[in-house]
């Protein structure tokens, strides 16, 4: 029997998803991402970011 997902855990996987796949068009079009860190907003690859999180 499988457990029911909470709708935090359910938005929490769309969320997840989404990502991926703006993280894979990016890639596919060699479009830098806009990232928030450290208080600034940053561009970089999206093979530098799959990198930094160890996926490629």
């Amino acid at each position: 029997m499988r457990k029911r997902q909470s709708l935090h855990d359910k938005a929490f996987k769309a969320l997840k998803e989404a990502i991926r796949e703006v993280i894979k068009r990016h890639k596919e079009t060699g479009r830098s991402l806009a990232i928030w860190q450290n208080d600034k907003l940053i561009h970089m690859s999206a093979r530098e970011a799959l990198r930094k999180n160890g996926k490629q």
